[in-house]
């Protein structure tokens, strides 16, 4: 076999089929146990300050389009912010960038208790005020997702994420519940001082949180290169398109139901704040107990049946809602709602994950986020002016049909693919050839590869090259192309060009497993006892 070269990657492994792990069972882990407590609570924190704002909201303009902005307001940071917040998380010690994050959610809620106390509140301030709550969370959100799969093992995975969709729908009841009795007994701005406490107390937990920061020998990244290697690393993943896609779907058309909820319960027979808070608690418990049984519904259906059943569900319970005249008939349909809605997000979300290298998880798991709130943040606007020049029948009837065509038609032809890539790091030493030393020049660094192939297996080649081509991009590299030399037709050479001489470095600790079964695969069509022969070249800015 010939020897490895400097420039190649990764692809691989024999796979064991997963044991099946109990969805309770990651609780185990002391570690994991400690910080999902303080995602909990960081989540009821994030429910009692929606509910509040939005119920805040209907006293201070009724309008349904001003009502279903509080929702945009709250989800529009993390789809403008989450980038350079997954990039940051990426870069920086990320435990104390969770830390900062609660601190900064405390802030924001003593400023809303501040105007509130001070009589000076008005729908543009509170929209305000929501939106600068989101920019916390749109910090926090990437670092949590990117620190789950290091605190569990590979197989507990799906059952931690599907853990925190639990933390996320107890606090969907929880917070809701909380938020109404301090509402109805104390007034709003009691909802914003409890809050304030609560993300004190998180950030101090995560601060027990032991977690050893290893620096990268390189050095950090800067900000603007990692976010663009980012995008690139998700624009050549098909399996990372193929998700955004159906998430972006799902959360366009099923945030209709929650931005319109408030009005949808004051529309009930008898409806008031309790009325909304009990429909938020119904869709919570139902996602609760999809939870527990997600586990065995992973064993019997594939991924996609699994996202396309809960989108159908969806699209029902919002039909349902459309038309309900009062919670005997609300709620069951919120229950179904919620039920949907973590199963198709927790089998979108443990897909992303299990598509994402370690070294890129935070700014994947931010693009995820981002096309999460971006599509719930559009949506919520768009859906709301919808309802309020037709109705809201209309509104919510148009979003479950459409939802559920075009989660549909995403299923047929946007694929994702079944088979998981191993992105667990490369072993140490896997490039047996250093690139030598740094130059004394500064510029980007060229590299050109010689490969001798059989002219008969030209095509073959040529598909794995394509191949190639994506992992050089998704790993950093600017610019690659494949030249074919039209004298010598068994004679072709990989032409790629790095940012810099650091960037070219990154790209050896970057590659996983899957890159070096795919170099394996490459040099099985090099002819000859030699490597390929690899040359370097800089080019002086």
């Amino acid at each position: 076999m010939p020897p490895p070269i400097t420039d190649e990657e990764q692809t691989s492994a024999v796979r064991k089929p997963p044991a099946r792990v109990g969805a309770l069972e990651p609780l185990r882990i002391p570690v994991f146990r400690m910080l999902w407590s303080t995602w909990l609570m960081a989540n009821v924190c994030m429910w009692m300050n929606d509910v509040a704002a939005a119920w805040l909201m209907t006293t201070l303009d009724s309008s349904p389009l001003w009502v279903a902005l509080v929702q945009s307001a709250s989800t529009a940071p993390v789809f403008l912010l989450g980038l350079p917040s997954g990039a940051l998380a990426d870069i920086l010690d990320r435990r104390r960038w969770l830390m900062a994050t609660q601190f900064w959610l405390a802030c924001t809620a003593i400023a809303l208790c501040a105007v509130i106390a001070a009589g000076v509140i008005t729908a543009p301030l509170l929209l305000a005020l929501t939106f600068a709550n989101g920019i916390g969370l749109a910090l926090r959100w990437p670092v949590f997702s990117a620190i789950v799969p290091e605190l569990v093992p590979r197989s507990h995975l799906p059952a931690a994420l599907g853990l925190n969709g639990i933390s996320m729908n107890a606090s969907r009841i929880i917070g809701p519940l909380l938020a109404g009795f301090l509402i109805a007994s104390a007034g709003s701005v009691w909802v914003f001082a409890f809050n304030a406490v609560l993300s004190v107390v998180s950030g101090f937990v995560v601060m027990r949180w032991r977690r050893e920061h290893k620096p990268n020998p390189l050095g950090r990244e800067r900000l603007v290169s990692a976010m663009r290697v980012g995008v690139q690393f998700v624009r050549q993943s098909p399996r990372m398109r193929a998700v955004l896609l159906r998430i972006s779907l799902f959360f366009f058309h099923s945030t209709a139901l929650l931005a319109l909820l408030p009005l949808l319960a004051r529309g009930l027979k008898g409806g008031d704040a309790g009325t909304f808070t009990l429909l938020l608690a119904s869709m919570g418990s139902g996602a609760i107990f999809a939870v527990l049984l997600l586990p065995r519904m992973r064993q019997e259906l594939a991924r996609d049946q699994l996202v396309m059943g809960g989108a159908a569900a969806q699209a029902g319970a919002t039909a349902v809602m459309a038309v309900a005249p009062n919670a005997w008939v609300a709620v069951p349909a919120m229950f179904i709602g919620g039920m949907a809605w973590i199963t198709t997000a927790n089998s979108l979300s443990v897909s992303a994950q299990l598509a994402l290298p370690d070294w890129v998880r935070a700014r994947g798991m931010a693009t995820y986020q981002m096309a999460i709130m971006g599509s719930s943040a559009l949506g919520a606007a768009i859906w709301g002016q919808i309802a309020t020049v037709t109705s809201l029948y209309a509104a919510l009837l148009a979003s479950a049909i459409t939802g559920v065509l075009s989660m549909a038609l995403a299923v047929r032809w946007v694929r994702d693919h079944p088979e998981e890539d191993d992105v667990s790091p490369a072993q140490e030493g896997w490039a047996t050839h250093p690139p030598g030393a740094k130059p004394e020049e500064q510029g980007r660094v060229v590299i050109q590869v010689d490969y001798r192939v059989d002219p008969a297996r030209a095509d073959a080649f040529r598909r794995v090259m394509d191949e190639t081509r994506r992992v050089r991009l998704s790993q950093g590299a600017i610019e690659w192309t494949l030249w074919h030399d039209i004298n010598d037709p068994g004679h072709f050479v990989e032409h790629i060009v790095d940012e810099s001489w650091t960037e070219h470095l990154r790209r050896f600790h970057r590659a996983t497993a899957a890159d070096i079964a795919l170099r394996e695969r490459r040099l099985a069509f090099h002819l000859g006892d030699e490597p390929p022969t690899v040359t370097r070249y800089i080019a002086p800015r």
